[in-house]
């Protein structure tokens, strides 16, 4: 049966998904187009719905799942792209522990955009880090926006949403060396000591890092500016950081 209405009771609950509260309410999700599902596919989270548009082909891996098909006009208004490629899905969250063999990690302390949270992510994937974990007054992990400048990292590095002061004194007693990125007092990253555990701390984009996280960390390190830029966005920061402690 195609779905035609946007009062249908599965659509209205679909979208009620796009806001955070609902989201972790349900501990569900929303991804969209044909890349994030079939990185989500791939990487084994279980989706428990699937929307697709009228006129979409479905691909060989989509053919096992049970869908629901719906007008074009429907998913425009559930779409929150701005060119929708005809393919939603609802999944379950995980539940994520911290890796307790983990060598390399992102902090990310109240990290507001959501561009630059998922960039990070995706950034830590890339640079083979073990998990990114998330301060409590970060951005929502499962933003729309978030999900896709991960571009599917999401699926394949633990995200974790942590209290940052504790989670800061296990580090240290597992061994961590902890970097917090700012300038005060600071070292050039390239002088920072490597152990072979670490952990890296980025801030918030306007506020930086906060104080008594500071005074936690080990190393306070910066990136030199040589030119006229006051300073470096956030995700690029902590990619230049993530590559130079894989050196």
């Amino acid at each position: 049966m195609l779905i035609t209405s946007m009062q249908n009771d599965q659509i209205k609950q679909i979208k009620k998904l796009q806001k955070a509260k609902e989201r972790k309410k349900k501990q569900q999700f929303l991804i969209e187009g044909i890349h994030l599902v079939e990185e989500a596919h791939e990487s084994g989270w279980p989706i428990e719905q699937l929307l697709i548009a009228e006129g979409f082909s479905l691909p060989d891996w989509l053919q096992g799942y049970a869908y629901q098909q719906v007008s074009n006009n429907v998913f425009a208004q559930i779409s929150e792209t701005k060119t929708p490629q005809g393919v939603l899905a609802v999944l379950k969250m995980q539940p994520l522990r911290f890796p307790e063999a983990a060598k390399r990690l992102l902090i990310c302390d109240s990290v507001q955009d959501p561009g630059n949270l998922g960039t990070m992510i995706r950034t830590a994937d890339a640079a083979g880090f073990d998990a990114v974990l998330c301060s409590d007054g970060t951005v929502d992990m499962y933003n729309d926006k978030t999900i896709r400048s991960t571009q599917g990292s999401l699926f394949h590095i633990p995200v974790i949403s942590v209290d940052l002061q504790e989670t800061l004194s296990k580090m240290k007693e597992m061994g961590f060396h902890i970097w917090a990125a700012a300038l005060r007092n600071s070292v050039s990253y390239d002088q920072a000591q490597k152990a072979d555990k670490l952990a890296i701390v980025v801030g918030n984009e306007g506020a930086g890092i906060q104080e008594t996280v500071i005074e936690q960390a080990d190393e306070v390190v910066k990136i030199p500016i040589f030119g006229k830029a006051e300073s470096l966005n956030v995700s690029v920061a902590a990619g230049i950081l993530m590559y130079e402690a894989k050196k």
